[in-house]
């Protein structure tokens, strides 16, 4: 089946995000299931079903909770909720219409690690999701579901690096967010002095399905690689964008017949499988398996599954300039690379849009992209320049032309969802 409504299977009903709606749908079954066994049992249970990391790298799930020190020192469940990659929306639709999914997952988790304080990083930006988060919270305290754990729902302030797991830690700390080394030796993330485990939101969510349903029922769904289910971010070009909870494996092509195909008159012309940060693919890789190693095979990365659809009205120069944008807006400015290297990309990708520059620029676009991707601290910096790399290899010919016809020759009118078919001048 191309569609799995896990996750989603309540999402059309009658106020999802209730305890009640959320009883109904056998929730915090799954927790009373967990709590009666070893908390062994549960990590060898998630790691029989292979569950592996929403939130980008696809990191395995038991790895991480396995990795924790079993000394009795009180350690920590961290939940990310920093969802802030263009593309990427995702978390907060999962927190909008089922938060309790979340709540029992991590109070699962928390048994599995031997985590009594539990935090959920959540952008302060979304108000609607924390507000709701809170409330199913208080719903599950009242219910007596937290039992001795401590579930906190804790607001950031909005920096897009604090979805790199030691700014993150850094943030919870009241210092500045900045990503920082592990020593030598450290398995484990540490927040506050004590041994942590971070997960993304729908990582923590896949939890109870797997604990309610087994690992082989799990493995029923996706692929070798990637095991499971997870929800495609669909956003742009397409007839009906949205949230589509699909098997790892399901193809581009499959997933935007589903979304009702490229808007009406148009074609594609380029997408991004995993967000701004991964590098484009074009009309030839539609059947590449949505994977973590077909995506990666095919030279790019699936990150959180934010897909990103461009049909032929649109500009690729401009659409890489506003992701190159972001990213100098939102480096940290720990290392030159990165802080010096993003503002450089958007002021040559400017003079080409607007005409001022020769042919030269693609290489020291180039170069930059190397001196980043070679040389910044983490890995958001790396991230900046997939897309720009990726779209002068595809898109060379594109990128000559503004520089032959000094300026765009695209209209940027005509890419908009209401505009009629056509885009060059």
């Amino acid at each position: 089946m191309l569609i799995t409504p896990v996750l989603t299977r309540s999402w059309t009903g009658r106020r999802p995000w209730t305890l009640p709606s959320y009883l109904g749908h056998d929730g915090y079954t799954a927790l009373a299931a967990a709590r009666s066994m070893p908390p062994g049992e549960v990590i060898a249970l998630v790691r029989a079903a292979g569950l592996r990391g929403r939130g980008g790298a696809g990191f395995p799930t038991a790895a991480k909770w396995g990795a924790l020190p079993r000394d009795g020192v009180s350690r920590y469940l961290v939940v990310n909720a920093n969802e802030a990659e263009p593309g990427a929306c995702k978390d907060v639709p999962l927190l909008l219409a089922n938060p309790h999914e979340v709540v029992e997952g991590a109070l699962i988790a928390a048994h599995a690690i031997g985590a009594r304080h539990v935090v959920v990083y959540l952008r302060g930006e979304v108000l609607p999701a924390l507000r709701r988060l809170q409330h199913a919270v208080a719903e599950a305290a009242r219910g007596g579901y937290l039992g001795t754990v401590s579930l906190v729902v804790h607001a950031g302030a909005g920096a897009y690096v604090c979805g790199e797991e030691t700014a993150l830690l850094q943030s919870l700390e009241g210092r500045r967010p900045q990503p920082s080394l592990r020593s030598p030796g450290e398995r484990a993330a540490v927040l506050y002095g004590r041994p942590a485990v971070i997960n993304n939101v729908e990582t923590i969510a896949r939890v109870p399905s797997i604990v309610r349903n087994g690992p082989a029922w799990f493995r029923s769904m996706g692929t070798e690689d990637s095991p499971g289910c997870t929800l495609f971010s669909l956003s742009g070009h397409l007839a009906r964008p949205g949230q589509y909870e699909a098997p790892f494996g399901v193809t581009a092509r499959e997933l935007f017949s589903l979304a009702g195909g490229i808007r009406r008159g148009h074609r594609l012309k380029f997408w991004s499988p995993g967000g701004a940060s991964a590098p484009v693919l074009t009309a030839g890789h539609l059947d590449v398996p949505l994977d973590h190693a077909g995506v990666a095979a095919a030279g790019s990365a699936l990150g959180a599954a934010a897909v990103q659809v461009f049909d032929e009205t649109t500009c690729v120069v401009r659409a890489v300039l506003r992701w190159a944008e972001f990213y100098a807006a939102e480096s940290c400015g720990k290392c030159t690379p990165c802080r010096q290297g993003t503002g450089w990309l958007v002021r040559v990708l400017r003079d080409l849009e607007r005409g001022a520059a020769d042919a030269s620029a693609l290489g020291t676009l180039l170069t930059v992209s190397e001196t980043i991707t070679s040389a910044s601290f983490c890995a958001f910096g790396a991230g900046s320049t997939g897309a720009l790399t990726s779209s002068l290899t595809h898109f060379r010919d594109e990128y000559l032309a503004h520089v032959r016809l000094r300026g765009c020759p695209f209209d940027p009118a005509h890419s908009t969802r209401f505009a009629a078919a056509g885009a060059m001048r």
